[in-house]
């Protein structure tokens, strides 16, 4: 394969979801059709560069210009409630599911001793000035429920327990449409707790 092909296929490669041979088929239409699909990425790409920024405030993404964000922005929130989460995806999948009207703060990962990621690496003191400059009355805690995220979860919960707001995490229970037969343990567990009067 021609170099420049080979270059844009491990490019692609590094994208969440895009395996080699996906990304190989993706190089390969680019370069087959550069006027329809090359151009048009390569000049989104160029303009996403140069125009997303990070919000000051939250930490999630803004176009250049808007700091703080349209979300922090927006006074029809709450801004009584602050939900933290790890990414700015997670602000994308909360905000489409309609069902948080708060304010966000994007923590830019989670405490991973096995990536050498600690909490001063996570934007936490920011959080915790938030809760303390806009008395926040309650932070949702929305981090990954695997252990690197339960750990930033309980550091969350020991930074935050002398502010008087009240921390609480999203309820864990089974997806919607699944089988109690074909649930892992933890999560059965985790729905039994958290059950609720039908």
């Amino acid at each position: 394969m021609i170099a420049p092909v080979e270059e844009l296929e491990k490019s692609l490669a590094r994208l969440p979801g895009l395996g080699r041979r996906s990304a190989l088929r993706a190089a390969l239409a680019l370069v087959r059709e550069k006027e329809r699909l090359l151009d048009p990425l390569v000049a989104a790409l160029s303009f996403a560069r140069s125009a997303v920024k990070t919000c000051s405030e939250c930490g999630s993404f803004t176009v250049q210009g808007a700091d703080p964000c349209a979300l922090c922005c927006d006074a029809a929130r709450d801004a009584s409630l602050l939900c933290v989460v790890e990414e700015p995806s997670d602000v994308v999948s909360l905000e489409s599911s309609g069902a948080f009207r708060g304010r966000y703060h994007v923590l830019g990962g989670k405490i991973s001793p096995a990536r050498k990621v600690g909490p001063e690496k996570l934007r936490i003191r920011e959080m915790r000035e938030r809760v303390l400059k806009n008395a926040v009355k309650e932070v949702l805690i929305a981090v990954s429920t695997d252990m690197d995220g339960d750990a930033t979860a309980g550091y969350i919960v020991e930074v935050l327990k002398d502010t008087g707001a009240r921390v609480t995490r999203l309820a864990f229970g089974l997806p919607a449409g699944s089988a109690v037969a074909y649930s892992d343990p933890l999560t059965l567990r985790r729905a039994v707790r958290g059950r609720m009067d039908a």
